[in-house]
């Protein structure tokens, strides 16, 4: 692949600085399972494996040393993700005529799931922010693409996805946020809830109601941040991503050129739902990565803790127990990279399959993390371990991009459907 070469090329100084730095860092120490049946490289290509090594070095070196700072602290770590969007992860799977990367579906969730080794939260955001240049590359006009990809895939401004209301979640289509026109521009009113970088990123691609009710009269608008009449509620005190901000966005008379919408009118709902099932893929990837991590980390543990006269590794239950959630994970990636797979071939089952990998990864992953903070006893509880983050940070997964009871709703829909 031309854009994979383009990214070693020009990223493998990045690399050998990385490698060439003295960290002391915990991760670093942890014993590796490269060839164990949970290796994350299994079946993959030699491009593949290159592209998750990347992002492995960079989530080892420039984000898992400040995870836990970035979590307690609520810092949004504009400058680190900036170094990784050198790497070529602001606009994974934006063409490259504009400045994206231009990988597969499968290649971002490889380098998402690795990324979140280092820190789930941030990669996240990252994942969000792809998903919202992916909109701008596939239905902007050339002067959108032009504009905003360049920026976006170096993470020179950041973008937030604004379809959720605080009297619409799940009822997406029921959204009241309006955009009416006059003359050459739109004017928005209203307000979205939960939105991710929200007070702190560039532009807000807003789903608006420009038309009659339900789905059809949805329309996607980009506005950009300072505009006259956007305004920001108070940072939400969270669970976890906490290396990320949440505000309520407002609209109050908000003029924005009519040139800055997406696709055409009316077609904003299906914007929005093609972005959610690449951002349903992305978040499973993320859990994936944060399941993996906490097994890798629990076996260590087991491997040096003592109770009772002997290490527990040698405790049949414990034994069983990393036995079960190490096939939940390896269970859950093949899932993942098939959805991811269906989503790139723009198979007729995409949708069904990115919800179903949303639904059961992202379930069954967050399982795996609170299984390990367990096994870590009380020391899994101090926030001096990693793995209680990752249990909080994973928790929301089964919430956003669509509830999870909201992905049972679409599989089952699809199988009873007569074809």
């Amino acid at each position: 692949m031309a854009a994979c070469r383009r990214i070693f090329s020009v990223s493998s100084h990045i690399l050998s600085k990385l490698r060439n730095q003295s960290i002391n860092i915990p991760w670093q120490s942890r014993t590796m399972v490269t060839g164990s049946c949970i290796d994350p490289a299994l079946g993959l290509t030699d491009e593949q494996k290159q592209i998750q090594q990347l992002a492995a070095d960079f989530a080892c070196n420039e984000m898992f040393p400040h995870m836990a700072e970035w979590d307690q602290k609520e810092i949004f770590p504009v400058d680190t993700m900036r170094e990784a969007a050198k790497l070529g992860f602001g606009a994974v799977y934006c063409s490259e005529k504009y400045g994206g990367t231009g990988l597969t579906r499968l290649d971002a969730s490889i380098i998402f799931e690795a990324l979140s080794h280092g820190c789930c939260s941030t990669t996240a955001y990252i994942s969000i922010h792809n998903m919202c240049a992916w909109m701008v590359d596939e239905f902007g006009t050339e002067e959108l693409k032009q504009r905003w990809i360049p920026c976006l895939a170096a993470m020179d401004k950041f973008a937030s996805y604004c379809l959720t209301e605080p009297g619409s979640g799940s009822d997406a289509a029921s959204l009241v946020t309006s955009a009416k026109k006059d003359g050459s521009d739109y004017v928005l009113n209203g307000a979205k809830a939960f939105i991710s970088g929200a007070g702190e990123t560039d532009v807000y691609l807003v789903m608006c109601r420009t038309g009659g009710a339900g789905p059809k009269g949805i329309s996607c608008v980009m506005v950009e941040k300072d505009t006259p009449g956007l305004s920001f509620g108070k940072k939400e005190k969270k669970v976890g991503w906490n290396s990320h901000p949440c505000r309520i966005v407002s609209f109050d008379d908000c003029r924005v050129p009519q040139s800055n919408l997406l696709g055409s009118e009316g077609q904003g709902f299906n914007i929005a739902m093609r972005g959610l099932n690449g951002g349903r893929v992305n978040v499973a990837s993320c859990s994936l990565g944060a399941a993996q991590a906490s097994i890798e980390q629990a076996r260590d543990h087991l491997k040096v803790r003592k109770q009772f006269g002997s290490l527990l590794a040698d405790f049949q239950y414990l034994q069983f127990r990393l036995a079960e959630m190490s096939t939940k994970v390896v269970t859950s990636r093949l899932l993942v990279r098939k959805a991811a797979q269906a989503l790139q071939e723009n198979s007729p089952d995409a949708v069904a399959l990115c919800s179903m990998a949303k639904l059961f990864v992202t379930e069954e992953c967050f399982q795996v993390c609170n299984d390990a903070m367990q096994m870590f006893g009380g020391y899994g509880y101090l926030k001096d371990y990693p793995v209680q983050q990752y249990v909080r940070d994973t928790r929301v997964h089964c919430i956003l991009e669509g509830t999870n009871e909201m992905m049972r709703m679409l599989v089952s829909r699809d199988v009873l459907k007569e074809r």
